[in-house]
């Protein structure tokens, strides 16, 4: 068996073409363009190259953008001032504020004072206590995007056993929301799964791994999963992004999980690309949503 590809790129510029259509259709019939601010601290160079893709993914759909870009000697409270300025400002729909922050500012205090409706990463606690409920504001862009990715390959998820191998509160915890709702933004049959989700206090990961029809490699350790870990002709979706000496790899062994999976996303040219392009999602409903 050889894994089919799940092409994020392909993915990601379909549902923006389909965003820069709604966008267009918005801003005539409000006036208003959807507006993204982007907080960068400091000087790291990966942070700058995600939110450089992000201004240009903005362009791309029609979305309006601004750079606030801070040195690393920027303190919280500086920080602090700037998000309440953005806040208050109607013509700033979404706030993006891009992690890592430097030591010694507080990043949840950060987090947690962008408005909750312009909060278009979907961190604040009131976003997320949403998004537990059913009823979500925002939907985190990550995990949309695997779940857009899922979906759009023509893989049904009601039913069906996901582990989800992490429990980060960016990706793993509300991955195992999305997928255990009731209905997604693609219909019931993009969520209604079974959800386990693993850590590194998992005993005997790697059987609880071969119970799954859908493995999330979420779990920041390069190429991880091994294809004795995967039940043949399950779905692998590989979130992590690892620099190693012979380039970015994922959490999962492409090459031998490949040979037993029906359907696998490529690092990079998988997941990523849908993260930016559910950030522009997001910044749309927060327009929408501020104009109501």
């Amino acid at each position: 068996m050889s894994a089919e590809i799940m092409d994020g790129k392909a993915i990601s510029k379909e549902i923006q073409a389909e965003i820069a259509v709604e966008v267009a259709q918005f801003t005539q019939s409000s006036g208003v363009t959807p507006c993204l601010a982007a907080v960068l601290v400091g000087d790291d160079p990966a942070s700058e190259v995600y939110v450089r893709n992000k201004h240009r993914a903005c362009e791309r759909v029609g979305i309006a953008s601004q750079m606030h870009k801070l040195p690393a000697s920027t303190t919280e409270e500086e920080l602090l001032e700037l998000i309440a300025e953005l806040n208050s400002s109607t013509d700033v729909h979404g706030i993006l504020v891009q992690l890592p922050l430097p030591e010694g500012i507080d990043t949840l205090r950060v987090l947690d004072a962008v408005n909750p409706h312009k909060d278009v990463d979907a961190f604040h606690p009131e976003n997320v206590g949403l998004i537990s409920q059913g009823r979500p504001r925002f939907l985190p862009c990550t995990p949309h995007g695997v779940q857009q990715i899922i979906d759009r390959c023509g893989i049904e998820m009601t039913g069906k056993h996901a582990v989800i191998v992490g429990r980060s509160d960016i990706v793993g915890k509300p991955m195992s929301m999305l997928l255990t709702a009731r209905n997604s933004t693609r219909g019931p049959q993009a969520a209604n799964a079974t959800v386990t989700i693993c850590h590194s206090r998992t005993k005997d990961l790697a059987a609880v791994c071969r119970t799954a029809d859908v493995i999330i490699a979420a779990i920041g350790v390069a190429e991880f999963i091994t294809a004795d870990m995967v039940k043949p002709g399950a779905v692998i979706i590989d979130v992590g992004i690892n620099r190693t000496e012979k380039g970015l790899v994922g959490d999962v062994d492409f090459d031998g999980v490949s040979e037993v999976a029906s359907h696998i996303t490529p690092v990079p040219g998988g997941v990523g690309p849908l993260t930016v392009t559910m950030l522009m999602y997001n910044t749309l409903e927060a327009a929408k949503l501020l104009q109501s």
